[in-house]
């Protein structure tokens, strides 16, 4: 049986195919389309689904889609009739897309499978198909669900338990009223991209101090001890306006928002390290009051909140569940997934035999991988000059020694990853070890923010030797943030309590500084042989040669480009960066080889991203 599960229209549009219960393939729109969090119908992942799982629209025995279009225009209209006529901008704004495309989603969806689908649609609840998405592909036979993000239809936050084949969603927290909201308001007030610069914004928190988190506490929001809030809605503009916080807002934190590309001062710092500790109490609290209510040992996270990888951190380490998962795709991409395996398992009823030992995710490596043929045709159309290295063992040693000279290394290599985490195989890859890598890698390959933290990968069986980890905890979707060891930190020197700020990153804190944010936190990878045999033996053979486990990893993209997908894609992004190797597959090039590139061809191909 072929289910396929689609989210679109709101942020990071994707696609899923489950075959007979095994998830076949998924991934995000904007990989194809080259547009980040494209939100557009995604006929492209759809597309690259239906050509993984070798079969064509008419032979899909279900579609789904991941939330109720109707329940959230009835949320919006009842939103913007109670704010009228303060929302009437807001409102002939958003009304197009709904008229053209939204309320018209089985029309879409026609077009989209070429006309050739005859069944009916299911449209499940946005936070139904969070919270499949995080316990059908769990290690779990139960566990208590907890899901967190912006806002679906009515919901902004869920809990309930999953019991085999079946989940039961019994409490939730309805809009405006919302923990992803609350973030991702600070996140614009901060000067970032809302609903994609969340991210950045937890890697800016340590550097600064928590100084407003009780102003927050006290004038901003109503926490409870449960973990749900209410937020005081004079200081928002979400509901009504174009933007997220009001006047009310900028009056009481001193200022106005942070103008975009505008330098950072200590105020943002401080500011971030409020709401980020402010979000991780709120985290830990309702994880623990759906441990009071559940009482299971296990816990499933998704939603955009379940990204805030430092206050899973702390659930792990600080709550009381034994064991978390959290979906890869937490995020509305994970949406559409979690939609076909509702379908599945709790329409159809069909059993769920949970993998106990990894997870039925695959190691979320669900997008297009590329032969040996496709890759030597596409080399050759971009006029790339290569080596094609046949043996691995040679290969392996190759880029290990790369990294331990300390060269910037591009690793195309499988199956793409499926959520907004490279994890190994569409990564830039470096050494850990080199105080002056993290500002390379930022300033001159990714062309971001100094300040921007880099994560590990770590040898599975090595993660608690370097992180405040357990002995083979399995964190293979970078989804946790640990601290570095004690033994492997570094004793300040004198001064350090002189620098303020970005001037934090002088500092070399640990033996592995690359990696180690100003806090001694880390977003921890850790590799294991089962899902990326390759990087594993690149990682091994790297240990024997220098006596270190870890190495860095981020994401194969320059900054506001989408994850690159194709050969194609990590060719035209080697070419346009400071990187000094590119590896895809069994095909190896260098940089001082490559045809010259100018620097309008440098700016041409940047200029194609937004900047964020």
């Amino acid at each position: 049986m072929n289910i396929l599960g689609i989210s679109a229209f709101y942020h990071d549009s994707a696609a899923a195919l489950v075959q007979d219960g095994r998830i076949v393939a998924a991934a995000q729109e904007e990989r194809f389309s080259r547009r980040k969090h494209d939100y557009r119908f995604p006929k492209l992942a759809i597309d690259y689904c239906l050509r993984e799982g070798g079969i064509g629209p008419e032979q899909l025995d279900h579609v789904a889609f991941y939330d109720k279009p109707l329940l959230k225009f009835e949320r919006l209209l009842e939103t913007y009739l109670a704010y009228a006529p303060a929302g009437f901008r807001s409102f002939m704004e958003a009304m197009p897309l709904w008229m053209k495309q939204k309320l018209h989603l089985p029309r879409e969806m026609d077009k989209g499978l070429q006309n050739k689908y005859r069944g009916r649609y299911v449209f499940t609840e946005h936070h139904e198909s969070h919270a499949a998405s995080a316990f059908f592909p769990s290690p779990f036979e139960e566990a208590a669900i907890l899901t967190l993000d912006g806002v679906g239809e009515w919901a902004t936050a869920s809990y309930g338990s999953g019991h085999g084949n079946r989940i039961d969603i019994t409490h939730e927290m309805h809009f405006p009223h919302s923990l992803g909201l609350l973030y991702t308001a600070f996140t614009y007030y901060c000067g970032f991209k809302p609903n994609s610069g969340e991210y950045k914004l937890m890697g800016l928190a340590p550097y600064g101090e928590p100084k407003f988190k009780d102003l927050i506490l006290r004038e901003v929001m109503d926490l409870k001890p449960d973990g749900s809030l209410r937020l005081n809605m004079k200081l928002f503009n979400y509901c009504q306006g174009l933007t997220m916080t009001s006047p009310a807002f900028h009056k009481l934190f001193g200022g106005p928002p942070r103008p975009a590309e505008s330098n950072l001062t200590q105020r943002e710092m401080d500011i971030a390290a409020s709401i980020q500790w402010v979000t991780e109490e709120v985290m830990l609290r309702a994880a623990k009051h759906v441990h009071r209510e559940t009482g299971m040992n296990n816990l499933v996270l998704a939603g955009g909140v379940a990204l805030n990888c430092v206050g899973n951190g702390r659930i792990l380490r600080e709550g009381p569940f034994d064991r978390i998962w959290i979906q890869p795709a937490a995020g509305d991409a994970g949406g559409a997934l979690g939609a076909a395996l509702f379908v599945w398992y709790q329409l159809l009823n069909n059993p769920r035999k949970p993998r106990t030992d990894l997870d039925s995710q695959e190691g979320s490596l669900l997008g297009p991988s590329f032969s040996t043929d496709e890759i030597r045709t596409i080399l050759d159309r971009c006029g790339a000059k290569y080596h094609y290295i046949e043996n691995e063992s040679e290969l392996v040693d190759l880029v290990a020694n790369a990294i331990a000279e300390e060269k910037v290394v591009g690793h195309v290599c499988g199956r793409m990853e499926f959520g907004p985490r490279a994890l190994g195989c569409r990564s830039i890859i470096g050494d850990a070890r080199s105080p002056a890598m993290q500002s390379v890698m930022n300033l001159k390959v990714k062309f971001r923010e100094s300040f921007r933290p880099f994560a590990p990968c770590v040898l599975r069986e090595d993660v608690h030797e370097y992180f405040e980890m357990r002995p083979q905890e399995d964190s293979p979707y970078m989804l946790l943030v640990a601290p570095v060891r004690e033994d492997k930190r570094i004793p300040l020197n004198g001064n350090v309590n002189s620098l303020f700020g970005i001037e934090k990153l002088k500092q070399q804190r640990s033996v592995v500084p690359a990696i180690t944010h100003v806090d001694y936190s880390a977003r921890v990878q850790t590799v294991d042989p089962e899902r990326h045999p390759r990087l594993y033996k690149v990682m091994r053979r790297f240990k024997e040669k220098t006596g270190c486990p870890v190495i860095i990893n981020t994401s194969f993209n320059v900054r506001s480009e989408p994850i690159v997908c194709t050969p194609k894609d990590a060719y035209r992004c080697f070419m346009a960066c400071d990187m000094d190797m590119l590896v895809v597959e069994n095909f190896v090039m260098y940089k001082h080889e490559q045809p010259e590139i100018s620097q309008e061809e440098v700016k041409r191909y940047l200029a194609q991203f937004q900047l964020d």
